[in-house]
């Protein structure tokens, strides 16, 4: 024990001799720690970028559904482009998306756990006196499962509703907070266009995330819910839809299948006709979820064929599969990131560049010291302990520095240009660690060098 003391006694004076050799030439020591510092605040201020924007992906995955299919209308170029009578007359004969598909996949695709189809219109809601603009989705129940969206009043409307065009309304987290100032507002009717819809229900918080295509469609704070038999009937007039085919949607199409044509197929993709023009495209999305993450590409695949054959062969819709899209974005980002730290990292091995350099310096200025000191008694050990901790202070001082700055440069960064950070305890550690690394392997060297000195040769200086 009283040896372990002597030791310590001896090293920590050697590194109190080293601690006043920094305060004595402070400016020199403050510059050297500069370029630690930069490195650290480079590296903790990326990786708060990169887990902002890995956070930001599982955001939007979230908010759209896991294993979720989108459908939209689009990609009409064999449209655009025919040019003879006979393709004319073939793109002709798809009337775009219906509910007539949405009801074929629910038939015929086994791996399906919720399909919605989903018809879009912007209005102007009114309540009292108080007005906002917003956009309506006319969908069916399966739907907010699909989209995993939790209620935070109220209900869902029912199958019943649905079927039966009920004037029923879910409203959006942000429609409730400005026209009922977070007041119940079960029970109330709300003024859209020219109709009056019950509320029954407010969705949770969802706002916005932006990001890759589609990923909107799980945003519902500015959003109104109706039943899409609902928005066909009462605003969008596409095709009249009997009860008993609304029926057939929410509980899995056997209706449509034993219906005996309830649907006109002018209406519904069949036949072309020509006095019936505004059922092109009856339905904006459908929504599709699948079972199992493992299925989303072949099912994809399925539904494309599917809805091509129904549609003549023409390919006038799109299929997105946002988790795979996000994916991508996922591993571009991370790519971007292993690029930002790479760089970042660089910044710090050229500040332990620095450190060595200055150090080698100091070594030469202070050669006559260290043969002083070797004279009365010191050690190669000591001279080394004295040396190293001089470069590891450097550092340390350097990284708490980098510390600050880097959580101040995510903070600037988030506010200037609009990119969510976040900044972890792991990343300060890790930055920090490594910080008293660089100070460590780059300030062995010059702490050898003045260890090897002769004493003899040093005090002739």
């Amino acid at each position: 024990m009283h040896k372990l003391i002597s030791l310590y006694r001896r090293y920590i004076h050697d590194v109190q001799i080293a601690l006043e050799a920094l305060v004595a030439n402070k400016v020199k020591s403050l510059l050297t720690a500069l370029g630690i510092m930069f490195g650290v605040g480079a590296v903790i201020s990326m990786m708060a970028i990169g887990r902002g924007a890995q956070a930001e992906v599982l955001a939007q995955i979230e908010m759209i559904g896991a294993n979720n299919i989108l459908i939209t209308p689009g990609n009409q170029s064999d449209a655009n482009n025919a040019d003879n009578e006979s393709s004319i007359r073939q793109v002709n004969l798809s009337k775009g998306l219906n509910l007539s598909d949405v009801m074929a996949i629910n038939e015929v695709l086994p791996t399906i756990a919720a399909c919605s189809p989903v018809i879009n219109k912007s209005s102007t809601v009114l309540y009292k006196s108080k007005t906002q603009s917003v956009l309506m989705h006319g969908v069916i129940p399966s739907f907010f499962e699909a989209l995993n969206m939790e209620m935070t009043i109220g209900r869902y409307f029912s199958n019943s509703q649905t079927e039966n065009g009920r004037a029923v309304c879910v409203i959006g987290y942000d429609i409730y907070r400005n026209l009922f100032n977070n007041s119940n507002p079960i029970g109330k009717y709300i003024k859209c266009g020219r109709v009056w819809l019950k509320v029954i229900g407010v969705i949770e918080d969802r706002p916005s995330v932006s990001g890759s295509p589609g990923t909107d469609i799980g945003a519902s704070n500015n959003k109104i819910y109706i039943p899409a038999q609902t928005m066909l009937i009462r605003y969008k007039d596409k095709g009249k839809v009997k009860s008993d085919v609304m029926e057939g949607l929410t509980r899995g199409g056997a209706a449509f299948i034993h219906s005996g044509g309830v649907i006109s197929l002018g209406n519904l993709g069949g036949s072309p006709s020509k006095s019936d023009n505004s059922s092109q495209h009856q339905i904006d999305q459908i929504v599709v979820q699948i079972k199992d993450s493992e299925q989303l590409s072949s099912s994809a695949k399925v539904i494309e064929r599917l809805i091509l054959r129904r549609h003549a062969g023409q390919k006038d819709f799109t299929i997105t599969i946002p988790e795979l899209l996000l994916k991508q974005q996922q591993e571009t980002t991370d790519i971007f990131n292993i690029v930002l730290g790479a760089i970042a990292g660089i910044s710090l091995i050229v500040g332990g560049i620095g450190i060595m350099n200055i150090m080698l310096a100091s070594v030469w200025e202070r050669i006559k010291e260290i043969g002083t000191r070797q004279a009365l008694g010191a050690t190669q050990k000591d001279i080394i302990v004295q040396f190293l901790s001089e470069s590891v202070l450097i550092s340390i001082s350097g990284g708490i520095l980098g510390i600050a700055l880097g959580i101040a440069l995510a903070y600037i960064i988030e506010i200037s240009a609009d990119i969510d950070t976040i900044i972890s305890a792991f990343s300060v550690l890790i930055a920090f660690f490594v910080s008293v690394t660089v100070g460590i392997v780059f300030g062995y060297l010059p702490a050898r060098r003045a260890a090897n000195q002769d004493p003899v040769e040093s005090l002739r200086h």
